[in-house]
């Protein structure tokens, strides 16, 4: 289980980076909000854009707005491994599935915790991850949603009958505690268990102590 950082509950965004840098997470996890789809703290471009400058480790895009499209090229542009957008923005998603890959890209598709998993269907065999809610998408340190196994098994077991082999990540609320509650998934997001620590690779360690 790869272990993506994120650093949105961060007040100060470089020394984070870099801090997370040193760790041995496999990837920095990048939240932009816009204030269209999601509510939360808003980053602004300019300053992720320049996200490259202070790391090397491949990033983890997660576009939380309605126009996805708006940003695709900005973020292809930089050390973006995955792009991933809100299954929540209805119209133009095959158009941007195709867009991030033409890229070269993986391409992603979030979805919040009140969204039916049904809704993905369609766009499975198109995309190469889903990255599972497990909290109200915007906003750090919040509670880890007790539904979101659930969740997840009902979506493995979509994947199983389609035959299809994708990534299953999940994001929010993750610490030692409740990565005990996620199995075989391939990736997980975890954010202010690790930067509200003094020591980010100690709290890394944790988490992976617990995973196995």
């Amino acid at each position: 289980m790869k272990i993506a950082a994120s650093f949105l509950s961060c007040p100060k965004i470089k020394p984070a980076i870099e801090k997370l840098s040193l760790t041995d997470v496999e990837y920095i996890h990048i939240d932009l909000v816009d204030g269209t789809l999601n509510k939360g703290r808003k980053i602004p471009l300019r300053k992720l854009k320049k996200i490259y400058k202070y790391t090397s480790k491949p990033l983890d895009v997660h576009l939380m707005v309605k126009k996805p499209k708006k940003y695709i090229k900005t973020f292809a542009s930089l050390n973006t491994e995955t792009i991933t957008f809100p299954i929540e923005i209805e119209n133009g998603i095959e158009a941007n599935i195709d867009l991030i890959h033409s890229y070269g890209i993986k391409c992603g598709i979030a979805i919040n915790h009140d969204t039916e998993i049904s809704r993905l269907k369609p766009f499975l065999d198109k995309i190469d991850s889903v990255l599972v809610m497990s909290i109200i998408p915007g906003y750090g340190g919040q509670k880890f949603i007790e539904e979101t196994p659930k969740k997840i098994s009902t979506l493995q077991n979509m994947i199983k009958k389609m035959k299809l082999n994708i990534s299953v990540c999940v994001d929010g609320g993750i610490n030692n505690e409740t990565v005990k509650l996620i199995k075989n998934v391939n990736m997980i997001v975890v954010g202010s268990y690790i930067t509200n620590s003094n020591d980010y690779q100690k709290q890394v360690d944790m988490i992976r102590k617990s995973i196995k």
